[in-house]
């Protein structure tokens, strides 16, 4: 079922941010962009968020291969960039770096305790740190979601790509890149087509091109449109409740993942596990698009 066009109004203060990124853009490409040194930590941005609309939740649930009646009275944690990716944009401005730029490289996320629908939420975020090795700088920032009845319900750590194209240019060799262990367990195999981007932005507001325009994703490198880092991440996520935790959504308490591999569409892929380690990718001993480990409440 299409995602209805109409979520797009919720959007907002998402579509704002990235105008705003896209005149920062500009500025520096006329050379009148801030290049002072960062300051880190950063200052905290604030926010009150108001409750997630109930329709929008059930179907960004569906969307990314989860069942509503899981969730009844609450807001899945892996929706948290749809009111986290304002404050985000807004920490970045001001770097020395095209943040224009920035690519998805991996989340680690927390669950302290469940966000009730039809609440507001109040958010915290942080610029943490910044590795900087010349070739590309990777961004570290915290965004941490409280409830009335639960400060630090969710904490997720971003860790934000930005190539800069210096330093040392000795690409990685392919049979150096993760894989999927011959070994690991297949718990679901998905069939995903070029119209998930524009889908997925709908839900969130992430509308970066290259997610859903063909011509901007093959003129920033890539073969086709590819997935949202955070798409892949939730439907993760949904596969081990479906597979492992029998719908019971508060059973997972934390899982760090990284982006290892752009995820091309359409494709079909498989998520697999090895003990506390999950993964995304084409089969096993095949490369990977997202590795990482999971713990779960005893």
């Amino acid at each position: 079922m299409a995602v209805p066009t109409r979520y797009i109004l919720h959007q907002g203060p998402v579509l704002g941010a990235f105008a705003r990124t896209a005149f920062v853009a500009l500025k520096g490409a006329s050379g009148q962009s801030n290049k002072g040194p960062a300051q880190l930590p950063g200052p905290t941005f604030s926010a009150r968020i108001p409750a997630r609309p109930a329709d929008l939740v059930r179907d960004y649930v569906r969307h990314v291969g989860g069942d509503p009646a899981w969730y009844r009275g609450q807001v899945p944690a892996h929706l948290f960039p749809q009111w986290v990716f304002p404050s985000q944009i807004r920490g970045l401005q001001g770097l020395p770096y095209p943040v224009h730029r920035v690519l998805n490289g991996g989340v680690r996320l927390q669950m302290n305790a469940p966000l009730a629908l039809g609440e507001p939420f109040d958010l915290e975020m942080q610029l943490l740190d910044i590795d900087d090795n010349g070739r590309r700088a990777v961004i570290h920032q915290r965004a941490i979601t409280s409830t009335s009845a639960h400060p630090d319900a969710v904490v997720a750590d971003m860790y934000l790509i930005i190539p800069l194209g210096g330093g040392d240019k000795s690409a990685k060799r392919k049979d150096d890149r993760p894989r999927v262990p011959v070994v690991a367990r297949e718990l679901a195999r998905w069939k995903l087509g070029t119209d998930i981007g524009l889908e997925f932005a709908k839900l969130t507001g992430d509308f970066n091109p290259i997610h859903w325009i063909p011509p901007a994703a093959r003129a920033s490198g890539f073969r086709n449109v590819i997935n949202h880092g955070f798409s892949t991440k939730a439907r993760a996520v949904e596969g081990l409740h479906r597979s492992l935790f029998s719908g019971d959504v508060n059973r997972l308490e934390a899982i760090d993942l990284k982006f290892t591999k752009p995820l091309v569409l359409p494709a079909k892929v498989g998520l697999y596990v090895e003990d506390d380690s999950v993964f995304v990718g084409d089969a096993p001993g095949g490369p990977a698009y997202l590795v990482g480990t999971y713990s779960v409440r005893s």
